[in-house]
């Protein structure tokens, strides 16, 4: 998906003309390999708006890969395009301590997830249909490889049965590379609530993979 000035101003964020003041900051020199840490550009994005559209260029293309795997290509593109409206919207409420938006853009996209359920529902349902018996040479592929395939319509199934709030917790750190004290902040929780909530989810899905840990798995999205 397009990323930059131009991508992000699709949602709502427009570059200025930088010649029109000496002393204001153009979103493309920003772009243009900046390490400002994200805190900081959004807080220089209330005098300038144009800026938050480095924080889209940053994140964009990972915030749509999840939501894709969740939902599919077709209503990710719609979370994405609402994260970023709620985020620059919301920016003036950022915590300026935190110099990574990731977990707080993870946070707002589970929130505008949660309104394309049904649409995860019947992906999650199409996967558990899904059989493993594929074409292809056992020569091929590895016996991890096999044994993930055969699993993959009980996981599904088994993703299924959780709670929406379980089923967010396993896919942010199953999904992403949050620490869980980033997590932890993207859904508004204590990071022990995440450590035992976690495992409890856990246990569940060995019990229907049969004694196999979840987060080694990778449910096929494709």
């Amino acid at each position: 998906m397009g990323t930059g000035v131009a991508g992000a101003a699709k949602y709502g964020v427009t570059a200025s003309d930088p010649g029109e003041d000496p002393h204001v900051v153009s979103a493309q020199a920003l772009l243009d390999g900046s390490t400002l840490d994200d805190s900081i550009v959004i807080a220089r994005s209330l005098e300038q708006p144009e800026l938050f559209a480095m924080v889209f260029d940053r994140h964009a293309d990972e915030i749509f890969r999840y939501a894709a795997r969740r939902l599919g290509a077709e209503p990710a593109e719609d979370v994405v395009a609402e994260v970023f409206l709620v985020a620059f919207r919301g920016r003036a409420r950022y915590d300026r301590s935190r110099p990574d938006a990731r977990p707080w853009l993870y946070g707002i996209a589970t929130n505008v997830g949660s309104q394309h359920r049904r649409a995860e529902r019947r992906r999650t349902q199409a996967m558990a249909r899904v059989t493993a018996d594929r074409p292809g040479s056992f020569d091929d592929r590895s016996v991890d490889r096999v044994t993930a395939e055969q699993l993959q319509p009980r996981l599904a199934r088994a993703l299924s049965k959780l709670s929406s709030r379980e089923r967010d917790l396993l896919l942010l750190v199953a999904w992403t590379d949050l620490s869980y004290e980033d997590v932890a902040q993207a859904l508004r929780i204590p990071v022990g609530t995440v450590r035992s909530r976690l495992h409890r989810v856990r246990v569940k899905l060995r019990r229907a993979l049969g004694g196999v840990d979840p987060l080694t798995l990778e449910p096929q999205h494709g």
